[in-house]
């Protein structure tokens, strides 16, 4: 497979972010979205799903977190496009269920070119630290919807901590295994000759 590495840059007058992805990387993080949960949470994601990363994030949280944490995924979302181009070879399908402790994420992708986000449960805490709860599922949402992805999650747990950061995770596992290489391919793994 050819070098899958994108880097994307997007300018609105909420939000100034960059991205650096890496898929086939070693897990190392740089992140600096200003929002020291998300923060982890990234760094989390990468080194959980061998992706290299750098994040590089200044919105206005003198308003709230919501612009950052939205316009994160956004940028991510088409880092992973771009970086995937034609999708050739790829495995394309993947599910996972990552726990941690009491909570439970299940996470399934169709790496289809058809965006689509379903998410099931509810946060167990409406804050954790300084961050919004479901700002957790917008994130995926948004990043999802700008990847190009099908991708249907679930949560259960007693501790919003804990529900995150599985959910962070199970991502980080599911799209490693969807992204991965299938050496008996070449082409995009569809009947149709392209992922579309």
């Amino acid at each position: 497979m050819s070098d899958r590495t994108a880097t994307v840059r997007r300018e609105t007058g909420e939000t100034t972010i960059s991205v650096e992805l890496g898929i086939d990387g070693a897990g190392t993080a740089t992140v600096d979205t200003g929002i020291g949960f998300l923060d982890h949470m990234l760094d989390s994601f990468a080194t959980h799903g061998l992706f290299d990363l750098v994040v590089d994030a200044t919105g206005d949280l003198g308003v709230d977190e919501h612009h950052t944490v939205e316009d994160v995924g956004i940028v991510l979302g088409r880092a992973f496009d771009e970086a995937l181009g034609d999708r050739g070879g790829i495995v394309r399908f993947a599910d996972r269920r990552v726990p941690m402790d009491e909570a439970l994420a299940v996470v399934a992708v169709d790496i289809s070119g058809r965006p689509l986000f379903e998410f099931t449960g509810e946060y167990t805490h409406e804050r954790v630290g300084e961050f919004t709860s479901d700002l957790a599922t917008h994130f995926w949402r948004s990043m999802v919807m700008n990847a190009g992805i099908t991708c249907h999650a679930r949560i259960t747990g007693e501790n919003g901590h804990h529900e995150i950061e599985a959910l962070f995770k199970g991502f980080a596992r599911v799209l490693d295994d969807a992204t991965a290489s299938d050496d008996r391919r070449a082409a995009a793994p569809s009947t149709k000759g392209a992922l579309e």
